[in-house]
């Protein structure tokens, strides 16, 4: 039907969901169904039964007895983008239970769980029981869609990665919605990422996603608000799963990294101030003094022993998983570094192994890129303004790394300090 330009009665989706889920309907008929209806659309009654359809798949969380407010963010991927890692221990440290269910990489962005994985031991997966107690002692818990939260959704997650149907905003709402109103957040903060290495290119379309986002949420009874940010730079430093781990933490330590640790103080006021229903402004100054007196990183320290992962060589060392090898990237022509195709760079990292081609493909937690100089800043011919990270001494590919960056005479116009362009609600 789909294929053919039909449109579904909310029944036939429900029906469908159920099939897949259990097994009645394979997964080369899903991805089938998945190219038609990318090609051909889903109206919005289509795409609020998909999200019903995907939410009640599986249990829905309350944690109401546990008696304090919840909160979650969502980001729609970026490159770079380890803003979770910091975030969720940080507004945990403000009093807010964060229960993070996130997702691994998709396409050429890179998951959370994927990062978090990079860490000795670290367990994405836990039992409603672990994560009810770990909620209450801890106040935050980061981790994989398990069996009992939105497993439909988990299923045909996987198969929008490897299908390439990941671009529209009938699939990105559903999916995104279902997992965090499962997941038992009261208020919820969207991250809508708008530039090369973003879904959305445009920040029209990310504007219109936002709003489809929170009108979602609001009308399954969360309090919502969304942000338009930039993601036509590299965030931060770092791109590539220990890369961006070992970022967290010196975030996490104080040190003021610059976009990082803006957009997540930002995102972090939002999500305090939804929880509590409180000023921004009065939020804005306890995650501030929350990062600053070492709150946080406490809060991230116990989450991560309580989830089983080891943090003694980041301790040691101040890093995780060394690369073997690692090449500088070098600017073929003296300018400014004015821009970059970012999702280029990204599939580039996957293609190494920083990412998956396949769901079945296993993660370099190794590869990578650490940015030595930043947008706006000039550069001479030969000199370095990246290092790329690999399992093994490859030349051509810091070429091909530097030919995702633009050099130019003059410098960009400046990215907010904090990455974002509006607020929506």
């Amino acid at each position: 039907m789909k294929r053919d330009g039909g449109r579904h009665a909310p029944e036939e989706i429900r029906a469908f969901i159920e099939g897949h889920g259990t097994g009645a309907i394979p997964d080369y008929q899903v991805s089938a169904w998945l190219m038609a209806a990318y090609l051909n659309g889903l109206d919005d009654a289509e795409t609020d039964a998909l999200t019903q359809a995907l939410l009640h798949s599986g249990h829905v969380f309350d944690w109401s007895a546990l008696g304090r407010p919840t909160a979650d963010k969502h980001s729609t991927g970026g490159v770079g983008d380890k803003i979770s890692l910091i975030l969720a221990p940080l507004v945990a440290a403000c009093g807010v239970l964060v229960p993070m269910v996130s997702g691994r990489g998709l396409g050429h962005t890179g998951g959370t769980l994927d990062k978090l994985e990079s860490i000795p031991g670290f367990r994405t997966r836990l039992t409603p029981d672990e994560l009810r107690a770990q909620l209450d002692r801890v106040g935050v818990v980061m981790v994989g869609q398990g069996p009992d939260l939105a497993p439909a959704d988990g299923r045909l997650y996987a198969l929008r990665d490897v299908t390439s149907t990941v671009e529209r905003d009938y699939f990105i709402v559903p999916s995104i919605v279902s997992k965090k109103i499962a997941e038992g957040a009261s208020a919820l903060v969207y991250d809508v990422k708008s530039g090369s290495g973003a879904f959305m290119k445009t920040r029209d379309a990310a504007r219109g996603l936002a709003r489809r986002l929170v009108a979602t949420s609001r009308a399954l009874g969360a309090r919502a608000a969304a942000f338009v940010t930039d993601m036509s730079w590299p965030i931060g430093e770092a791109v590539g799963n220990a890369l961006e781990v070992t970022e967290s933490w010196r975030v996490l330590r104080g040190e003021r990294v610059a976009g990082t640790r803006e957009l997540t103080l930002t995102l972090a006021a939002e999500m305090v101030s939804l929880a509590g229903e409180a000023p921004r402004q009065k939020s804005r100054e306890q995650v501030e003094g929350a990062l600053d007196s070492g709150a946080a990183l406490e809060k991230f320290e116990r989450m991560v022993e309580a989830q089983g992962g080891d943090l003694s060589e980041l301790r040691a060392k101040g890093s995780l998983h060394p690369a073997p090898a690692s090449v500088e990237v070098v600017a073929d022509r003296e300018g400014v570094l004015a821009g970059c195709e970012c999702d280029r760079l990204g599939e580039l990292l996957v293609e190494w192994g920083g990412g998956r081609l396949r769901k079945e493909d296993a993660i370099d937690p190794r590869v990578g890129l650490t940015m030595l100089r930043s947008r706006g800043e000039r550069v001479k011919r030969g000199e370095a303004f990246a290092r790329l990270m690999l399992a093994r001494e490859d030349r051509v590919a810091a070429a091909r790394v530097a030919a995702c960056f633009s050099i130019e005479a003059t410098a960009p116009p400046a990215a907010p300090a904090d990455l974002v362009f509006e607020r929506l609600e």
